[in-house]
């Protein structure tokens, strides 16, 4: 039996969620670092590698998790280690003093190398210094050097990854293979001239999900058909793509630059897919080409296009087709005066090249925008921030499709539930669309593939737009593979991924043979949130991605479906009983709202308000029972919560944070007392709908098979 050292390390939601280490577990997922046991230097290059595989953005010690960073910036100052300093930071950071001693030894290490900053290390520091798993990115950021020269003189030193292998219990020659700078090379690779590296995706996280593996495995599975041999490189211990029978050979590795190099140059590849992985391998993607590495599919230059906002919005004009007023800046006087120039607040604000919306918010007015700017990290006239002009009560939908470079197929668009302004991850969809013009169809449809075709898109691209008072605004083109592939793929019974890879490889879309089809069911997709993990955190939805999963509801009628997506989320949505609604705005969406009220009391149930919305409500016709406010006196709002008397709970949120008072309690306590709870009208309104389908029944139940021979082809 192979003798290996293995450290898991997890990953929380620390960016989208303020988080105390409990009993309670709050990690979105986890990375593994496999070494060899050879000694002493193992044990951190296990740890430094698993640091590298979690994808964000850690090279090194100094990374941004709490608890490492917290004891390297201890030892930092020349604490005398003594057994009383390490009492101490175990008691702040809960880490034993044997991984302490280990961080202790790393930052020792670092030390000795920033003492000739501006140059390469020492020989014989350099190889101490690889071995003890220092990787050649963070060397060169602290030294102030480039990563090339680095990874040039430790090669010409001999020091280079050697692979070992891990024998799979209970399955005859079968292995898997890890890195590590502290042994020989053991692996072999074959001289089969047919073989490709696919990049999995690496830790799941939030923006960044299993959607992604999905496509990895697909891809392998659809190589292996056309008589490829693939090569699986990825580290999240919990994905399929990391079995060892997917692919015909796994590295378990980060999905890194330095690693990923070299398994190339050892394997020599035909090529290498980066579309798949998300956003991870397409990070390192420009510097894999750069080293003469084969990218397959959408070349690197088009992705740069669409990533970059003024790249891709100079193309736009270029067709004809109209996106959201924007600007950018990188202080507040260029913020002031972008504002001023797109129109006036409101606006959407956010960092550049960022995942999941992290850091996206929706800015009312100056003292929000100074607040804003003045708390932005890392802002450069190469990574700006991005303004946007915000679309008022716009309908948000996407389109995925498939391209060879020349022509384009779209098997669907998706329509959103939530309106513009709640990210695109944290918004319910239907599919196929059933409020979407067919004129708006078209557009988008049009509009697809002049972009597809612009982008010279071979494989996989997604796009996203929003319907303001009829016209049609594109909001962002991904030319990868996207969080939406494996919805589409099951509704529409059009195998995304693997029609990418053949793509990818040559073949042409009308070798496809791929048709216009007619929908005779639809899809809905729920996104499933961990706001009962965070007590404290306020579950109302807004540009940054927040959610942690997905599921999905099948059904002849759009309504039933979207019932069923929210059982299968856990919000098991009342038949009977009574509802709580306080709405903030309603003025904008009134038609929408009385709507909601309306059909709540034709189904029976009774409904409670607070005064605000009672007053609303009972000019429509509705009728209401008024409850107080928290601050109005008892009963309030909360103690029907807690009484059990209401079995539904709709509260909008006001769009200022300065005019949040007792919303934030009401949506607290919905969650602390497993209460379902809606937070914004469109999502109301589907509920509605949906519990009045499911009273007619949910009828028979279908395999997804039986919804695939429905479809009709055109």
């Amino acid at each position: 039996m192979a003798q290996i050292l293995q450290k898991k390390l997890h990953r929380l939601s620390s960016d989208e969620f303020h988080y105390i280490i409990t009993i309670r577990v709050k990690v979105v997922e986890n990375a593994l670092g496999i070494v060899a046991p050879w000694g002493e230097d193992s044990r951190s290059e296990a740890w430094l590698q698993e640091l590298r595989g979690r994808a964000a953005g850690a090279h090194g010690l100094p990374c941004n998790i709490a608890r490492p960073t917290l004891v390297g910036n201890a030892q930092k100052k020349h604490l005398d280690f003594n057994k009383k300093i390490w009492e101490e930071i175990f008691a702040a950071t809960y880490e034993k003093a044997y991984f302490v001693q280990q961080m202790r030894e790393l930052v020792e290490v670092e030390e000795e190398m920033l003492k000739t900053p501006g140059r390469l290390p020492a020989d014989e520091l350099l190889i101490k210094a690889k071995k003890d798993g220092f990787s050649d990115k963070y060397i060169a950021k602290i030294l102030g050097i480039r990563e090339k020269d680095v990874r040039k003189k430790r090669t010409e030193l001999g020091v280079v990854e050697g692979w070992c292998a891990v024998p799979v219990s209970g399955v005859k020659d079968q292995y898997y293979y890890y890195s590590t700078y502290n042994c020989k090379d053991e692996s072999t690779a074959s001289t089969n001239p047919k073989k490709i590296m696919i990049l999995g995706g690496g830790p799941n996280r939030i923006g960044q999900g299993i959607e992604f593996d999905y496509c990895c495995c697909h891809a392998a599975m659809a190589l292996r058909e056309m008589g490829y041999e693939t090569i699986m490189v990825n580290c999240n211990p919990e994905t399929v793509s990391t079995d060892y029978d997917t692919s015909d050979k796994l590295y378990f590795e980060p999905v890194c630059l330095e690693d990923v190099l070299q398994i190339y140059h050892k394997e020599k590849p035909a090529g290498v897919i980066v579309q798949f992985g998300g956003q991870t391998p397409l990070n390192i993607a420009r510097a894999l080409s750069d080293e003469g590495v084969k990218i397959l599919g959408t070349s690197i230059d088009s992705i740069d296009i669409a990533e970059d906002r003024d790249l891709f919005r100079k193309m736009m004009d270029q067709l004809g087709i109209p996106m959201p007023e924007s600007g950018m800046a990188t202080n507040i006087d260029e913020a002031l005066a972008c504002v001023k120039q797109i129109g006036g607040y409101p606006v959407m604000i956010r960092p550049s090249f960022v995942l999941g919306g992290r850091g996206m918010e929706v800015i009312y007015d100056e003292n929000m925008l100074r607040e804003y700017v003045a708390k932005a990290v890392g802002v450069t006239p190469d990574r700006p921030l991005l303004i946007d002009r915000f679309l008022h009560n716009a309908l948000e939908c996407e389109a995925d499709a498939l391209s060879d470079g020349e022509h384009v197929y779209i098997p669907s668009v998706m329509e959103h539930v939530e309106l513009a302004g709640v990210h695109s991850g944290d918004s319910a969809c239907i599919i196929p669309p059933v409020t979407i013009t067919k004129e708006n169809l078209a557009t988008i449809k049009d509009y697809t593939r002049k972009i597809a075709e612009a982008l010279h898109v071979c494989g996989l691209m997604n796009m996203q737009y929003a319907i303001e008072d009829g016209k049609v605004f594109v909001l962002e083109a991904n030319p990868r593979a996207s969080r939406t592939v494996p919805l589409v793929s099951k509704v529409c019974n059009t195998q995304m991924a693997r029609l990418a890879t053949r793509l990818m490889l040559g073949a042409k879309l009308e070798d496809l043979k791929l048709k216009e089809k007619k929908f005779n069911h639809h899809g809905a997709k729920e996104a499933v949130f961990p706001f009962d993990k965070f007590p404290k955190v306020d579950p109302v939805l807004g540009p940054e991605m927040r959610s942690t999963g997905e599921v999905l509801g099948l059904s002849d009628d759009y309504a039933l479906a979207y019932y069923k997506s929210q059982e299968a989320a856990g919000s098991f949505l009342p038949n009977e009983g009574a509802v709580l609604i306080s709405l903030s705005d309603k003025v904008n969406l009134s038609e929408q709202a009385i709507e909601i009220g309306k059909e709540f009391q034709k189904l029976g149930f009774k409904i409670y308000a607070t005064e605000g919305t009672a007053k609303f409500y009972e000019a429509a016709g509705v009728k209401c029972e008024v409850v107080n406010k928290i601050a109005e006196g008892r009963p309030n709002v909360l103690d029907i919560i807690l009484n059990k008397q209401v079995n539904l709970i709709i509260n909008t949120p006001w769009a200022k944070r300065d005019a949040i008072k007792d919303e934030s309690a009401i949506r607290k306590a919905a969650i602390k007392y497993k209460v379902p709870y809606i937070t914004t009208l469109a999502g109301a309104y589907n509920t509605v709908k949906g519990i009045a389908a499911a009273r007619n029944g949910h009828g028979a139940v279908k395999s997804l098979q039986e919804y695939h021979a429905s479809i009709e082809e055109i």
